[in-house]
């Protein structure tokens, strides 16, 4: 089987979670289906080495609606057996058989968090792609039930298939690798650290007043265990992320908060390794990443008790209401002052990453594809 897959998301330099997918997943299915020919496309060269030598790589650039009309015109002239979208939307001519992931419909939850015409674009590209593709792949039961409610899509032609994390992260225990990470970011001492976009949606207002209240708490032993603290809150500018840098002024945290922008790939083991704690209060997330991350380097996690948060984290992670500012202050206080309690979600968090392979992803997604080949022939 001619096996297409819409690679163009996979090239981008600064990946987020659905870019990470794509990556990774690709990578994966190529080692795994040599009993078929891939075909990669590309809107614009992917980087030497990017993906290995096992497939057929067409880089089709275009100006414009890449995926509308020039990855349309690829397939009414070219079309491959099956067309598979990995983390975008299918083309408006596609084959019969195809398959999408859908990873997440956070944007009918928080509408306020996007643009009017971003709100716009993804309720019709996600309708789209849950009416058109033969199988929908959803990265968590939360999305699935989404995708059920939301546009009827019906159950049998939704697959929940896992994302994987990068196995390569380990813990970091060099002293002189983590005192350089800490250095390069301006870190004086111990941090809790965020690591993701600075958008509304992750809710890091909340953050930003449950470590005020512990760093100004009337109590002397709260301040006490606080006053060491800086809250590092890494990643790069989203929509409205002014709102963040307003907050930590008004609440008299410029000298706490610290906001280094993107880390690259390189410096994250170390970042999260050295962190005390990971906190990761987002309302809503179609597969947390970066609890995963956090985790696999042996960091204590603080996370939403929201979305699909709840099946990523398993009980490795103190899970909180990320509405209530009194809630995540206690698990923040709760994590500080308890290292058996920090060593105890360390040694499950290691336990927990192991249910995540992109292998055990991309095995399951082979044979999906492959059962859409028979079914659709």
């Amino acid at each position: 089987m001619l096996i297409g897959i819409d690679a163009s998301r996979a090239t981008a330099a600064r990946r987020t979670g659905t870019e990470t997918y794509s990556l990774h997943l690709i990578r994966e299915l190529l080692d795994l289906g040599q009993d078929h020919h891939v075909r990669l496309y590309f809107s614009r060269p992917p980087s030497p080495g990017l993906f290995p030598d096992k497939a057929e790589q067409r880089v089709i650039p275009f100006p414009r609606l890449w995926t509308h009309l020039r990855l349309s015109w690829e397939m009414l002239t070219r079309p491959p057996d099956l067309l598979f979208v990995p983390a975008h939307v299918l083309p408006l001519i596609h084959p019969r058989r195809s398959v999408v992931t859908v990873h997440d419909l956070g944007y009918h939850y928080y509408p306020e968090t996007h643009t009017l015409s971003q709100n716009l674009y993804l309720r019709w590209s996600t309708r789209y792609n849950a009416q058109a593709a033969a199988r929908v792949l959803a990265d968590s039961e939360a999305t699935r039930r989404d995708l059920i409610h939301y546009y009827g899509t019906p159950p049998d032609r939704i697959a929940v298939v896992y994302p994987g994390r990068d196995e390569a992260l380990a813990p970091v225990t060099d002293p002189t690798l983590l005192a350089a990470v800490r250095a390069r970011y301006g870190i004086p001492g111990p941090y809790l650290l965020y690591v993701g976009t600075l958008h509304p949606r992750k809710n890091l207002g909340v953050l930003l007043h449950a470590f005020a209240a512990n760093l100004f708490s009337p109590s002397a032993g709260l301040r006490s265990l606080f006053s060491p603290l800086s809250l590092v809150l890494a990643g790069q500018k989203g929509w409205r992320s002014a709102e963040i840098f307003d907050q930590v002024r008004r609440l008299g945290l410029e000298d706490r908060v610290l906001l280094p922008g993107y880390v690259p790939d390189a410096d994250l083991p170390a970042l999260l390794s050295g962190a005390l704690a990971f906190v990761f209060p987002s309302l809503y997330e179609g597969f947390g990443f970066p609890v995963l991350e956090a985790m696999a380097c042996g960091t204590p996690v603080i996370c939403s008790d929201a979305s699909s948060l709840p099946e990523v984290a398993g009980d490795a992670a103190l899970r909180v209401n990320p509405r209530q500012v009194a809630e995540v202050a206690g698990a923040l206080a709760r994590l500080v002052a308890d290292e058996g309690l920090r060593r105890e979600l360390v040694e499950r968090g290691f336990r927990q990453v192991q249910r995540f392979s992109w292998r055990r992803c991309a095995e399951q997604v082979l044979t999906i594809l492959e059962e859409v080949g028979r079914e659709q022939g």
